[in-house]
């Protein structure tokens, strides 16, 4: 009876081991799986069903978060005060832009020495430059701004800013088939809206005396608006910071001022303020005083959470601060 107890015993252990081997084969298959899984939604850029966007600006971002709404997770790289002329990605941001599974920047050389990055990333992902969508006719070519390149500061016409809105949500349509008619309906609110900022800014620029309606600025980030609303603009440098301005640059503007009694000058939010200072102690020198008319976001939106940090609240927040400096 011992003995017929022991083998009975040893069969069971047996059996157990037998189970205990199948176990551990289970959650390796199951682990094997989830790694998978998890590394085949990194490649596609998927995040908990919702489509990863990164954008270059926050001008950008802003758009793509109100047309994607609940189904994209958007990251923008540039956040407030950086300047995208002379910016230069980190290894953070090359990875942010690979684990996306699309990628919007502005085009016509806005990015700078990430263009060419951008540009290479295109044949192996969805890549939109948001300005694809304008008619060239209507960009400020060489022509217009002394250059050979085209103004790419488009965001400053809001007629203009519709198109990119178009262009991404027909990427985002491209892209998420399955939620296509949420973003069609989603960039039809959101049109609507600019449709709205576009006849408001009209209306208040109105407010300044038509002689008075002289923009000067750091650099000529406000092409686009001037054409589009009827101001004079003036900027120290060109379209680009990444253009140095010298002595002349400086007198030549001091004079302008002077000679037009131009009484206030504007500062720029991602541009170092010291230049437009010189310009205003120069004019002092000359007997005519010159006042910073306030701070105006160009190249870049205010601190994420304010009304500055959204693309309409930016515009309103220029208009309104030109116009109370100007009128």
């Amino acid at each position: 009876m011992l003995v017929e107890g022991k083998g009975r015993f040893r069969l069971l252990m047996v059996k157990m081991r037998s189970i205990q081997r199948g176990l551990m084969t289970l959650a390796a298959v199951v682990l094997v799986f989830v790694l998978t899984a998890c590394s085949s939604a990194a490649e596609t850029g998927d995040s908990e069903g919702k489509v990863k966007v990164t954008a270059t600006t926050g001008m950008i971002a802003d758009v793509a978060r109100e047309v994607g709404g609940a189904y994209v997770d958007v990251t923008g790289l540039m956040g407030p005060g950086v300047d995208p002329h002379l910016y230069k990605a980190s290894q953070g941001d090359i990875r942010k832009l690979e684990q996306a599974k699309v990628v919007f920047y502005n085009g016509l050389h806005l990015e700078g020495k990430m263009t060419d990055i951008l540009e290479k990333m295109s044949k192996s992902k969805t890549v939109t430059a948001v300005t694809e969508k304008i008619p060239v006719d209507e960009l400020r070519s060489g022509k217009d701004t002394g250059g050979t390149e085209y103004d790419p500061h488009v965001w400053f016409d809001v007629s203009h800013w519709m198109h990119a809105a178009e262009a991404m949500r027909d990427t985002l349509v491209e892209a998420d088939p399955e939620h296509a008619e949420e973003y069609k309906t989603q960039a039809e609110q959101y049109l609507t809206k600019l449709e709205a900022l576009d006849t408001e800014v009209r209306e208040k620029i109105q407010e300044i005396p038509e002689a008075s309606r002289v923009l000067v600025t750091a650099h000529d980030a406000f092409g686009y608006f001037g054409q589009a609303y009827g101001m004079k603009v003036m900027g120290l440098q060109g379209i680009s910071t990444a253009a140095e301005y010298g002595a002349r640059d400086v007198s030549e503007l001091r004079d302008y001022l002077v000679d037009n009694n131009i009484k206030a000058v504007f500062v720029e939010s991602s541009v170092p303020a010291k230049a437009m200072e010189a310009i205003i102690a120069g004019a002092a020198e000359k007997g005519h005083t010159v006042s910073i008319g306030g701070e105006l976001f160009s190249d870049a939106m205010g601190a994420e959470g304010t009304e500055e940090g959204t693309y309409i609240g930016m515009i309103r927040h220029n208009t309104q601060t030109i116009v109370e400096a100007l009128k």
